[in-house]
């Protein structure tokens, strides 16, 4: 199924030139045709298809979908509008981006698709690293999964500086136990978004990654 046609990279490669409410107004009925709406029945199709295995995931795309609008209060770029659309697939869609789950991003400048751990308070932070360390041996299959490795490389994400005692010796063995998030993303190319097959590409790109946003689901369960 075909989703988007060229006027959705050209609505973004104008708003990035022309990114004020004046414009937008203007070109409101082009982002709506354009823009919002096959995007929203393509979170509603990735929905339907990852709830398979992912149940907990949020079945209201609305609930998935992040707003154009910026957040411009405390930031010096007051450019009101993002230069992308993006979507989150996880138990509680925009409203919790700390459970893990699937990401979809594509506009001007980047195409992302990728998914894992993005955010992380204190409490899932000690959870992760006890699961890591506990099942080292699993988690190491995880990163060496073939279709894993093949669409996502590796698992990325800041680190932390200072680590707990107990984790230190560890960390030579496993360095990933001293990241603070744990995610994973490939690029896209445009002819990618604008193809007839755009689901099922997502699809392949998230199936191979089931498993290890399932490990840190498991490890962030109360």
């Amino acid at each position: 199924m075909k989703y988007f046609n060229k006027e959705f990279f050209k609505f973004f490669d104008q708003l990035k030139k022309n990114n004020n409410k004046e414009w937008f107004d203007k070109n409101r009925d082009t982002y709506e045709k354009e823009v919002k709406e096959p995007f929203k029945r393509l979170t509603e199709v990735m929905i339907e298809k990852l709830s398979k295995d992912f149940p907990e995931i949020n079945p209201k795309a609305s609930k998935s979908i992040f707003r154009i609008n910026r957040d411009i209060r405390f930031t010096k770029d007051k450019a009101p509008y993002k230069t992308n659309v993006a979507a989150v697939f996880n138990e509680n869609g925009t409203t919790d981006v700390k459970y893990p789950g699937f990401y979809m991003h594509f506009g001007a400048d980047e195409i992302l698709v990728g998914g894992g751990k993005y955010f992380c308070d204190k409490d899932d932070l000690a959870k992760i690293r006890q699961e890591i360390y506990y099942n080292n041996d699993a988690f190491k299959k995880l990163l060496n999964d073939k279709a894993f490795k093949e669409k996502f490389g590796t698992l990325i994400g800041d680190k932390n500086k200072v680590l707990p005692a107990e984790y230190k010796e560890f960390a030579e063995e496993q360095p990933l136990i001293a990241n603070k998030q744990w995610w994973y993303n490939a690029n896209l190319m445009r002819e990618d978004i604008l193809g007839d097959d755009l689901d099922k590409l997502l699809y392949s790109y998230y199936k191979s990654a089931f498993k290890m946003t399932r490990f840190f689901i498991e490890a962030t369960k109360d």
